[in-house]
Order: C-alpha cells, then structure tokens, then sequence
C-alpha cells in the first residue's frame, strides 16, 4: 500500500467491535427517527445492519427517548451509542440500559460533580465515551478566538477535545474515543492531523454537515480518504442528509475503494468513448444488481472489470481477477489475465456471474 501507514491508537470495544490499533475501520451511521419510537427505530437499525453497518448512535434528547433504549439495545444487532447533550441524567439512564457507548461533550453536561458521576457510571459498566467536538460546539473561548482569527478552527477543536479528554483522565476513565468535525474539508483534515499527532485516542472521522447526496458524497470521500490515507481514522460516519442507510453504502466504497476493508466483488468499469462498441453502462448495472442480490457471490473478495474497448480494454480486463473487454456487439472474458472464452454483448453478465460461481469453489 502507498498510504502511510496507520496511525497508533488504543484500541477500545464498543460492544462486540474493536476500534483503533489494527482492528478494521468500521463504519457507522445515525438514526434519523424519533428515539421514542423503538419500534421505527429499530427498523432502521436493521436496514444499517443488513447493508454493513457495524455501529450506529441514536439521540437521546428526553427521558421518554432514554426509556426507549432497553427495548432498542436488546433487539439491535449491532452496537448501540447513545447521543447524550446537557443532562448528565440522561447519559446515566443509557448505561443503565446498556449502551455500547456514550457520545457526549464533558463540558455541556454540567459542573465537574455531573462528569465525574457519568464517568464512574461508565467504568462499572465498562461503556466507553466518545468526545465529539463540532465546529459549531465550541467554547465561547475558544469560539471568540477563531473570530478573532487568533487560532484556526482546526486548532480550536484539537484544543477543546484534548481539554475535554483531560477531565475524563482525571476522573480515572480512560476508554476513550475522539471526533472533530467541521463542513469544511481542510480545517477537518488540520484538526485530525494535530489530534494524531498528540494522543492516542482512537479517532471517529467525517466531515460534519456535508450536505446531500450529491454535495455530501464529493466532501466525505475527499475529506474522509484524505485523512485515511494520511493513516489517520478508526471509524468513519459519512454524514449526509438523507437516509442514514446511504451513509453505510458510501462509507464501505470509501474502505474498499482505499484497499483498507474488503466488501465482496468490486466492479470496475471504463468512462467509455466514441471507440466503445458495446453497452458498458448496462452490462455494469446489470452485474451489479445480479451481485447484490446474490449471498454467495458477495462474500467473495476480487475485482470484476468490465471495459468497452480494443484500446485498454484487453490490459485493463486482464489485470482484474474477472474481467469483459468488449469489442463490436462481443467481447473476450479472462479470468487471472487468462482468455476464457469470448462471449456476444448480450450473454456477458450472465457468463461473468456463471464464472464468479465457479471461482468460489476452486
């Protein structure tokens, strides 16, 4: 890999998942239905877990949410964190029920006494908390210094969160997982890179507030890569506005597409050009539906090309562990860099998934 390499973290259990040391990044998303109603909620965790999702956080705003929790844990299939702000009481009745993990910000809880008792509530149920600082969480302070421009934004939550890890230290809690996140890429990618340098800490990264779809894909992958490639994240939420389960299908690309988690077959395919004679847009969409919705053939790690041309087509197929480069209505399959056979345009996804098959059992 030419990445740097990944940065040294403690590593920390939430629930069943290890995170930081050489664990693999998970990924993670919110809910974004009414705590309150466990069933719904619950519905949605299933969705996140049926797509990859390993974590995911519910907010917890008001004593009926936190009443909902016992019945949300015992059924989740995965991990549970609790999103905890201002009432200490809250984050107690979340232990109680037995979160995985706590997201809370130690200073918007109240006085030193109010941390103190989430942390010893914590220690005797072994749930670990994660600080989350965002760009528009900031200590009046610390917030008046970044108006001022005496500090950066990324300076000022590297500051906060280390302030806010420091008083859970004191408290003897030290399961502790980090995030800083701002919408902007660059003072998000300043704040983690300073972070990695003076703790730790497993790291939480995203880019907060990223946007939709469209706008939130593009700042997530290059903020999120970025940091990842720089050797730096222990799990990753993509933030979107939209359905959290969006969240998990971009966060696995991102892993997969870095090399760092593999997620089954990943499909490769040409731009395509005025040379290109066969349909590559359908063939790969085609393939990819086939793929999801078969059980077997996701659970097997390789490469699938699917190229267009006589130009890179043959190079580009061949380099895959399966590859189509097409040719006029046709094209040839290799398997390994070895000719297959050669195949009509038409019979191609269906001879690629015939294929992918039999590579599971040789």
């Amino acid at each position: 890999m030419l990445f740097n390499k990944r940065n040294k973290t403690r590593v920390v259990k939430i629930g069943n998942v290890p995170v930081g040391g050489t664990n693999l990044i998970s990924v993670q998303s919110m809910t974004n239905t009414d705590t309150r109603n466990a069933t719904g909620t619950l519905e949605q965790i299933n969705r996140i877990h049926k797509l990859g999702g390993d974590i995911v956080r519910v907010a917890v705003p008001d004593i009926k949410a936190a009443e909902a929790l016992p019945e949300i844990v015992n059924n989740s299939p995965i991990p549970v964190v609790a999103d905890i702000h201002f009432d200490y009481r809250l984050a107690l009745k979340a232990i109680e029920a037995g979160v995985a993990k706590l997201r809370i910000n130690p200073g918007n809880i109240g006085d030193r006494k109010n941390v103190e008792i989430v942390a010893q509530a914590a220690i005797e149920k072994n749930v670990p908390i994660r600080i989350g600082v965002n760009a528009g969480s900031l200590e009046n302070e610390l917030a008046q210094a970044v108006r001022e421009k005496r500090i950066s934004l990324g300076e000022a939550m590297c500051r906060s969160a280390l302030a806010q890890a420091a008083i859970l230290e004191e408290c003897d809690f030290h399961d502790i997982i980090i995030s800083v996140k701002a919408s902007s890429v660059q003072e998000t990618f300043e704040a983690y890179k300073k972070l990695a340098e003076l703790c730790d800490y497993p790291l939480h990264i995203g880019i907060t507030e990223a946007g939709s779809a469209n706008t939130g894909i593009i700042k997530s992958s290059v903020g999120i890569g970025a940091l990842l490639a720089e050797g730096i994240g222990d799990t990753i939420r993509v933030s979107l506005t939209g359905p959290p389960e969006e969240e998990i299908i971009v966060g696995r690309k991102i892993l997969q597409s870095l090399g760092l988690r593999p997620y089954g077959p990943e499909i490769i395919s040409c731009p395509t050009c005025g040379r290109t004679e066969v349909d590559v847009l359908k063939i790969s969409k085609e393939l990819e539906e086939k793929i999801k919705n078969n059980t077997e053939i996701n659970k097997k790690n390789c490469k699938i090309a699917v190229m267009g041309c006589v130009v890179n087509g043959p190079g580009e197929a061949s380099s895959a562990d399966i590859g189509f480069a097409g040719g006029k209505d046709c094209g040839i399959i290799f398997r390994n860099g070895e000719k297959i056979c050669k195949v009509s345009a038409e019979n191609a996804v269906n001879k690629l998934i015939e294929i992918l098959k039999k590579c599971e059992t040789d």
